[in-house]
């Protein structure tokens, strides 16, 4: 296929693409079963043949499964789409005893992606016996009461198989006393049940031992037994008897844990088993008491196991049981009514409600400062209060109604004292009486005489361009030394003018905490720095403000892919170069130059030939562009070769363009050079970046040209080595005093997107560097070349020379672009 075949094909691949990625993914379903236990490799079914995947193309879908329970049990063959399994399974583990186990997948396609659930069903086998909880089961049944035809429930067998394979029935070995009865639940399952045929006699026979089969309906079937015994029993008709009905106990509040406040007595008549008896509380004594008290089962000892607060509750009443041993178990039931008497435990609290947060210095005497309320939960004696003052303060106590309250006994003077701490003392009359003191700090009221300041007299923030609008920037802090609503401070940005805009649209300040955000998101190709004032008021009266200045760096990011600048390219980056049949190894190609418009290592730009392998014998340099030929051109190479080049930044993460250079190689390459005429009438029109390079460098060298004649007239005038002319010049440019000896010299500047050359004045040890630029004809594709640096005698005889150079760079450039 030619290569115009090639890129047609090539062509309708992308659009098929473009559709099928603005479809979406593409989902269905997909059904398999497998027995549990199978051996890992056993296949379950083919995904590539029921997704309807050509054989052709599976290796390039790479189909694989996802699921983060069920991926480790099943594998796809990237081979031919088969799905087997990968470890053991065991359904058990997986779905309990679930009817049906079905474990839920999902297969990803790629080239295009397309999404599939999966749903793979685990078919038991039977496996698993059936198995009683355990292996021994005792029942007792009293002589003489039990009549035949009473039923006993017995345990049902568990089977972690399902279906077919759970439990199927159960056999109960030959008694004349016993029989089975077995009934099915609506849901399938088995219950056994133990049925009396006669009466027993205990004097006749005191035990029977009987042995409980269940058995599953697999194949080969699995069963699993039960042995129970029963036991005849006494016959137990006495009840236990309390001594009292009603216990009643008085207590005092915080008894050590441990205490025993109460020993209850119960007695029974019967005999044996039937006579022990074991206490406890029953369902009517509420969880609150038996937080407090615990109960001994044997001896019938209730003590203390929480902490006895009167304050908390002031009576408990505790309802006992006492049950025997017996069968059935008898009981019998007492009430104990526990009171707790007070004890002075509990110390006074103080609360004080002041009425305002600062006292004018020139308050009155007697002006009411807060209230005070002082309570014991005590009661009695052991409840009622002092209040007392410290002393050498100008405030006093006064008793109103169930409070006190504070209020000022004297002159205040702000100057003289700024705060006051007063202490309260509260006592109450239990014996030993208890105390309690609390600090009332009360401040004396400022006027608003200092302004806030900035920690900080400027500040730096730095922003990603691209950020999103409401981004932090910074915060500012500024302190006031006065107190209250004088020390409330107030954020603002200074109105101004940003390049025709107000500072209000690239700047917000939130009002109370200082914080800076972004109100829109910046292009670092636009603008890198900017400057906003911000101002703090405090809120007294009169307001009192300082500003401070806040410089916001804008910083680089890699938001710009590669431009490719030459050669002459079509709308699809597709460039066209013929080279002879002659070629050598290290043949010129072509070279491609581009330009970032981002800077740093997000400019920094990286060559790269993609799919080298197939175009083994080009090679592309990765800091230059330049494609050359690695070897010469065999009689069986393709006369089309279509090479597609990276240009890549360096930026995090890197932005490319790829570019398609079709090489088509003929008997001879001839140079044709236009006629300026035609030149002028079939060239295309030069884009913005060409037209801004052009006048950039013309307006460089005029520059550059004007500068050099009046330093070197200046220099010249005075002495042919004495250049502080020059600096002295240099020096009022830039507004300092000129105390070294300088010298001109030549630069040229790479950094950004527009290269361009400049004068500096260095001093005299240092080197300054000459550049001569130029570029080669069309068939080299060069860079710049860069001469070794020459000292400032030399820069003089080269100067018309150099001048002349970048003028014709500049015309060069053009007429090339």
């Amino acid at each position: 296929m030619d290569i115009r075949g090639c890129y047609q094909c090539w062509k309708w691949q992308v659009v098929c693409s473009f559709l099928l990625c603005s479809w979406g993914w593409v989902s269905g379903q997909l059904r398999y079963s497998i027995v549990e236990e199978s051996d890992p490799g056993t296949l379950v079914g083919n995904v590539a043949q029921d997704l309807g995947i050509k054989r052709a193309e599976i290796s390039q879908r790479r189909i694989y499964l996802r699921s983060e329970k069920y991926q480790k049990y099943f594998s796809v063959n990237q081979a031919n789409g088969g799905l087997a399994v990968k470890d053991r399974i065991d359904r058990e583990s997986l779905c309990g005893s679930s009817p049906r186990c079905l474990l839920q997948l999902e297969v990803v396609a790629e080239n295009p992606v397309e999404l599939h659930s999966l749903e793979i069903e685990i078919l038991d086998i039977n496996d698993n016996s059936p198995t009683f909880s355990s292996d021994d089961r005792i029942i007792e049944i009293t002589e003489l009461v039990a009549s035949p035809g009473v039923q006993f429930d017995l345990e049902v067998a568990k089977d972690l198989d399902v279906g077919v394979n759970g439990v199927s029935q159960y056999i109960l070995n030959t008694s004349p006393y016993f029989s089975l009865s077995v009934k099915s639940r609506k849901d399938g399952t088995l219950i056994p049940q133990l049925i009396l045929e006669k009466v027993l006699d205990r004097e006749e026979k005191q035990e029977y031992n009987l042995i409980l089969t269940a058995i599953d309906g697999g194949e080969p079937a699995r069963s699993g037994t039960c042995r129970i015994t029963v036991v005849v029993l006494d016959i137990n008709d006495n009840p236990p008897v309390f001594s009292q009905s009603v216990y009643k106990v008085s207590i005092r509040e915080n008894l050590p844990l441990k205490t025993v406040i109460l020993t209850l007595n119960a007695t029974d008549q019967d005999d044996g088993a039937n006579r022990e008896i074991q206490f406890s509380f029953d369902g009517h004594t509420f969880e609150s008491a038996r937080e407090i008290f615990c109960l001994n089962e044997q001896t019938g000892e209730i003590y203390i196991t929480g902490l006895v607060d009167y304050e908390e509750q002031t009576f408990y009443e505790l309802s006992i049981k006492a049950e025997d041993n017996g069968f059935p178990k008898l009981k019998g039931n007492c009430i104990v009514q526990v009171e707790i008497e007070d004890m002075n435990d509990n110390y006074p609290e103080i609360s004080f409600t002041s009425m305002t947060n600062n006292i004018p210095e020139n308050a009155p005497s007697g002006d009411i400062l807060g209230f005070i309320i002082v309570k014991d939960e005590d009661s009695g004696k052991n409840g009622e209060i002092k209040l007392n003052i410290s002393a050498n303060v100008p405030f006093k106590i006064k008793h109103m109604k169930n409070r006190y309250i504070l209020v000022t006994d004297g002159n205040l003077d702000r100057e003289e004292t700024s705060q006051y701490t007063i202490e309260l003392i509260a006592s109450d009359l239990g014996s030993p009486p208890l105390y309690s003191k609390t600090s009332v700090t009360l401040s004396v009221s400022d006027i608003n005489d200092n302004a806030p300041v900035f920690t900080q007299s400027t500040y730096n923030a730095f922003i990603k361009e691209n950020s999103d609008p409401g981004t932090l920037l910074c915060t500012v802090s500024a302190t006031d030394l006065d107190e209250g609503v004088n020390s409330d401070l107030v954020y603002s940005i200074v109105e101004s003018q940003i390049h025709g805009s107000s500072v209000s649209s690239f700047a917000y300040i939130h009002s109370s905490d200082g914080n800076i955000y972004a109100q829109r998101s910046f292009d670092y190709e636009q603008i890198q720095v900017l400057q906003i004032t911000i101002k703090v008021e405090d809120s007294g009266s009169p307001q009192l403000s300082s500003t401070v200045p806040v410089f916001i760096f804008i910083l680089d990011t890699n938001d710009n892919a590669p431009a490719l600048l030459y050669p002459e390219h079509s709308e699809d980056l597709i460039v066209q170069e013929r080279i002879p049949k002659t070629t050598s190894a290290g043949y010129l190609v072509t070279k491609l130059s581009a330009v970032d418009l981002d800077s740093g290592h997000n400019a920094w730009l990286v060559f790269n030939l993609i799919d080298p392998i197939n175009y083994s014998w080009f090679q592309v340099s990765k800091h230059t562009g330049e494609v050359r030929t690695l070897r010469g051109l065999q009689e069986t190479e393709n006369m089309e070769q279509q090479l597609v080049i990276s240009i890549t930044d360096q930026g995090i993460p890197p932005l490319s363009t790829t570019v398609t250079v079709l090489v088509t190689i003929v008997d001879e390459v001839i140079v044709e050079r236009p006629k300026s005429g035609e030149f002028l009438t079939n060239s295309k029109p030069p884009s913005d970046m060409t037209l801004y390079l052009i006048i950039s460098l013309v307006a460089i060298s005029l520059v550059s040209l004007v500068t050099f004649v009046i330093l070197l007239v200046r220099c010249l005038r005075k002495d042919r080595y004495d250049y502080s002319s020059s600096c002295c010049f240099l020096g009022e440019y830039n507004s300092k005093p000129c105390t070294d000896q300088y010298q001109p010299a030549l630069y040229l500047n790479t950094d950004g997107t527009l290269k361009y050359m400049e004068v500096r004045m260095v001093p005299p040890g240092s080197q300054g560097q000459s550049y001569q630029t130029h570029l080669p004809p069309v068939q080299q594709h060069q860079d710049f070349n860069i001469v070794q640096p020459m000292n400032f005698p030399q820069l003089k005889d080269i100067f018309q020379e150099t001048s002349s150079e970048v003028l014709n760079e500049s015309n060069n450039v053009s007429s090339k672009i």
